[in-house]
């Protein structure tokens, strides 16, 4: 990956590997230099495909999967993974599967886990700081890890200063800090050192933190597929996790029936205001083109047929 040495990561490549974990960009770099042969791949694997494909990867990954001696996508074997799956993204995966391939759903796709309990508050901007000390306020006795996501990155940094000087702990992570300074504030927010970790949405996601305790979206997302992403992060493998939402009626309407759809597909209370806001959001709707945020596989609702997905229980 980048921002770190490419010496010391040749060095390890040169021992060779049974297994190789990359971003696209440092993969395409070493391909390119004739570091890394693609002749022998037989399994591809892209985690958070639909961010791969939707958050300008693409380029990169048409480039990977056609990179000299890449075998054709009917001779390898490639695996996409993903919370959520949007129709339009699904189309476009099918140009680097094979045709007869098979959507497998695990839970509830492109829902919230019912071992999330989401908690909506609705507040005016000029409430959020202290609202979010208050519910940070018993973390240093805790140690509760806890994910703030916020918009901005410079939010991100102004809000790790200002909890920090309040003796809340507090690390940030975003894209303007370099390889080594993500390192370190991941190791901080891991072993408790900094309990509190405010990131941006780019920055986060993908990311595997064992024990998130509580999320809070300081800023809620623009799409509801991101706000399943980021609640994802706790009440993981079995675990319990709490999830809270500050909402803004000046800039969070669009959102408010999507919000009350993946509340009630898990089970959980929806506030009355919120209801309210839902009725009123012309225009809005429950997931990408009324879908179910790509929880079925895109050739069963359309005309081109194809093999129908298989779906397993919570």
């Amino acid at each position: 990956y980048g921002g770190t040495s490419v010496r010391s990561q040749l060095a390890n490549l040169s021992r060779g590997c049974n297994m190789l974990i990359a971003t696209p960009g440092r993969l395409l770099d070493f391909i390119d230099r004739g570091k890394v042969s693609c002749e022998c791949v037989e399994y591809i694997i892209l985690d958070e495909a639909d961010r791969m494909l939707d958050m300008g990867f693409e380029p990169e990954i048409r480039r990977l999967l056609g990179a000299p001696g890449m075998p054709d996508k009917n001779t390898r074997h490639t695996l996409m993974f993903s919370a959520t799956f949007p129709d339009d993204i699904q189309k476009l995966a099918h140009e680097f599967l094979r045709d007869d391939f098979l959507f497998l759903t695990v839970g509830r796709v492109g829902g919230a886990c019912s071992d999330v309990t989401q908690a909506m508050i609705q507040i005016d901007h000029s409430e959020k700081r202290d609202k979010l000390m208050e519910l940070l306020s018993d973390v240093p006795t805790t140690k509760a890890r806890t994910l703030v996501f916020v918009d901005t990155k410079r939010n991100a940094d102004f809000l790790a200063t200002l909890l920090s000087q309040e003796n809340l702990p507090t690390t940030s992570i975003h894209g303007d800090r370099q390889q080594r300074e993500r390192e370190m504030a991941l190791v901080d927010f891991k072993n408790g050192t900094c309990p509190i970790l405010i990131a941006t949405s780019v920055a986060a996601r993908g990311l595997d933190i064992p024990k998130v305790e509580h999320v809070i979206n300081y800023d809620l997302p623009s799409e509801i597929d991101e706000y399943v992403h980021r609640i994802g992060r706790t009440g993981r493998c079995g675990n319990l996790g709490t999830a809270t939402s500050f909402y803004d009626d000046s800039k969070d309407g669009t959102l408010a029936r999507s919000l009350v759809k993946v509340l009630s597909d898990a089970q959980q209370e929806v506030p009355d205001w919120l209801e309210t806001c839902a009725l009123g959001a012309v225009g809005t709707h429950h997931g990408p083109k009324g879908g179910r945020f790509g929880a079925r596989d895109a050739r069963t609702t359309g005309a081109s047929g194809g093999r129908s997905n298989r779906e397993t229980g919570d």
